[in-house]
């Protein structure tokens, strides 16, 4: 049996892996929900996905952006002797915003990057 995986072409060809856009929707549903501890798990496949098979500088950047939002208040909660016991609770609503709004800024990137390949054809 084989199975088919669906992607998007990026500019230069190679095409988004359907688990960075994943990746991408699932953070700020999990962060939302008071879920961010798990949200490691997508924020890890974001950039390595994006980092490892796409070549368009804007979905990397994006995805890194997001890796750096989530990494700062994962470290803050880890560092911390008196942090609570989640990192939802721990987290500034402010920090929770800024993860959001960087995923968002990755789901954007990967549509108009699929838009331009939509486009080019």
């Amino acid at each position: 049996m084989t199975s088919t995986v669906v992607t998007h072409r990026t500019r230069t060809g190679r095409p988004v892996p359907r688990s960075v856009t994943v990746a991408s929707w699932t953070v700020p549903v999990m962060v939302v929900g008071q879920f961010a501890l798990v949200a490691a798990l997508p924020v890890g496949i974001a950039p390595a996905g994006a980092l490892r098979h796409v070549h368009d500088r804007a979905v990397r950047g994006a995805a890194t952006l997001l890796a750096v939002s989530y990494a700062v208040p994962l470290v803050v909660w880890v560092t911390r002797p008196d942090g609570a016991q989640s990192l939802s609770k721990d987290m500034h609503p402010a920090l929770a915003g800024l993860i959001v709004a960087a995923s968002a800024a990755l789901v954007v990137t990967i549509h108009r990057t699929r838009a331009r390949s939509r486009a080019a054809r």
